[in-house]
């Protein structure tokens, strides 16, 4: 198909739209995937080598993590998500695509303002489904918690550093990876409510393992799952992430004031 512009002649196939995803959508999808646990494993051997160079013996390893925690924390997820996004950039760069490719363009204030107007709602369909959900299934444990690796933090320091990672650093890192690149792989292969609905189980999936030793979190695969069809929705309405960020942000915000604020849980 062949068309004018500018007194030029120039054909549809090269004419390739600012957000066009080149790559197969498939292939995106267990690129993210892998990328993450990958950023895991790196993160976690990295750490690894700097205690075998220091020659810090077992003992005052776990000083350090008891004494530290936070911090160490702190690094690995900084690390991880360092990782991450140099591995988007590469591919993205591969594939002649940027980060405003997957959503990630200049921010505007309404974005902004979307993103707080979808806080009430987002938390009135969560508490309307845990309801529906625990008629169904009474041996749904809501109370059950999310372990988030930040425990016993005191002081003003520590308190930055679990606010910075939680509520700036994660929402922003895990709207690029799931409601950006994952969810625009998703979209060129399905319709947007099945590529919405998939995105949304995985998102959901992956937190299942929160609950550590207390076994499968369903409540937090719950709650991730209603988040996430509300930051999709977000992504489309405005079409960009910074809506989604916010939300989640706020999402983490409250948790943070929750937990570590006024203790409560």
């Amino acid at each position: 198909m062949r068309f004018k512009r500018n007194g030029e002649v120039a054909t549809a196939d090269t004419s390739l739209a600012n957000n066009e995803i080149r790559w197969n959508s498939f292939a995106g999808v267990i690129f993210i995937i892998a990328l993450f646990f990958l950023a895991q494993l790196l993160g976690g051997l990295v750490f690894a080598l700097y205690f075998g160079f220091t020659g810090a013996s077992e003992t005052e390893i776990k000083l350090i993590y008891i004494n530290y925690l936070v911090y160490v924390q702190f690094g690995y997820v900084l690390l991880t998500e360092i990782i991450v996004i140099i591995g988007l950039y590469l591919f993205l760069k591969y594939y002649k695509s940027t980060f405003r490719t997957i959503g990630l363009k200049r921010p505007r204030l309404r974005d902004f303002g979307y993103g707080l107007l979808a806080v009430l709602p987002y938390y009135a369909v969560f508490f309307l489904v845990t309801i529906a959900i625990s008629a169904f299934f009474p041996g749904l444990d809501t109370d059950q918690k999310q372990e988030i690796g930040f425990d016993n933090v005191q002081g003003l320091w520590p308190l930055a550093a679990t606010f910075l990672v939680l509520v700036l650093l994660q929402p922003l890192i895990e709207e690029i990876m799931v409601r950006g690149f994952l969810y625009s792989s998703l979209k060129k292969a399905f319709p947007i409510v099945l590529a919405a609905l998939i995105t949304s189980l995985l998102f959901g999936a992956a937190h299942l393992a929160g609950g550590g030793s207390g076994g499968p979190l369903y409540i937090a695969a719950i709650d991730t799952f209603v988040l996430s069809l509300f930051l999709i929705y977000l992504r489309e309405r405005t079409g960009s992430l910074w809506a989604s960020v916010t939300l989640h942000s706020i999402k983490n915000g409250i948790a943070f004031l929750a937990l570590f604020i006024f203790k409560v849980g």
